[in-house]
């Protein structure tokens, strides 16, 4: 159920979405140092495995049956297949790419979502709103930067998974309408698990010590609470509210690529993710007045 709109409670959501953020971007982090020796799909499947085992060991005493009550199970295998999609996508990306780099292109969902709502809903945008999305793609251009030495065919990876997020945060917010949030979490790491399981069993490589187990578990924990706590967040504060704190990740995603990987963002991923992510508060900006 959502939650009275007041100061309280959306300090309580805005708190929830900068720990979603912290989680995401350690999860990235996790991923991108497994992927160096372990295989993606692999990696991806562990993630989801130690997420399903995690999020029920910590929501089942809480949520009890809850935790598998499901409305509609046809909307939670296609959420399921997008997630498994979207995580190998990301998770192949970052092999070769700068956190920085596929944050910057990952936060040009928003204004793909506008995007999908015109064309999927019928949803009008004035020539503000396609300044904002033409400008948004600009700085994902920058980032990109095609035809240049600096192109990398791995960032068409991460304009995959930004499509896919866009369209999958669209369904989402269809399905809270109706499932619960952790249900919808829980069912879509199982069903993400089943469906990667058999591409990552036939390619197994065993990780060597303790250390990548321990990383693989803190991917688990981080993306079963990341999933969870931005779906709770959106119960107790509205998207617009929300919307601003969410761009805090590619400070977080840089930071953690400079200090784990030693890896700085250039001058032009820095300018373009700036441009996105102007770009996307405009755009909510523009929401938040018309509401």
């Amino acid at each position: 159920m959502l939650h009275l709109d007041n100061a309280d409670n959306r300090r309580i959501g805005i708190g929830l979405v900068t720990l979603t953020t912290l989680c995401f971007a350690t999860l990235d982090t996790c991923a991108k140092w497994l992927v160096q020796f372990l295989p993606v799909l692999q990696v991806a499947w562990l993630h989801f495995v130690f997420h399903l085992l995690l999020s029920s060991a910590l929501l089942a005493p809480r949520y009890g049956r809850e935790l598998v009550r499901v409305h509609n199970w046809r909307l939670q295998a296609l959420r399921a297949l997008m997630m498994a999609s979207m995580t190998a996508l990301n998770f192949w990306a970052l092999q070769y790419l700068q956190l920085a780099e596929t944050g910057a292109i990952q936060f040009s969902v928003p204004l793909l979502i506008a995007l999908f709502s015109a064309w999927w809903l019928g949803e009008r945008l004035d020539t503000r709103r396609w300044l904002a999305i033409v400008a948004g793609f600009l700085g994902v251009l920058l980032v990109i930067r095609p035809g240049s030495q600096a192109f990398h065919p791995a960032l068409l990876l991460s304009v995959m998974n930004a499509l896919l997020y866009a369209a999958f945060n669209l369904l989402t917010r269809r399905m809270m309408a109706t499932e619960s949030a952790a249900a919808t979490q829980l069912m879509s790491a199982l069903g993400a698990a089943v469906l990667l399981a058999p591409w990552a069993l036939a390619g197994w490589v065993w990780p060597d010590g303790w250390l990548p187990w321990l990383v693989i578990a803190l991917c688990g924990l981080c993306g079963g609470l990341g999933h969870f706590m931005v779906a709770q967040a959106h119960r107790y504060a509205s998207a617009a509210t929300l919307g601003p704190f969410l761009y805090q990740q590619i400070l977080y995603m840089a930071l953690l690529g400079w200090l784990v990987f030693g890896q700085l963002p250039g001058l032009l991923v820095i300018g373009g993710a700036l441009v996105v992510v102007l770009s996307g508060l405009y755009l909510l900006g523009l929401e938040m007045r018309q509401r």
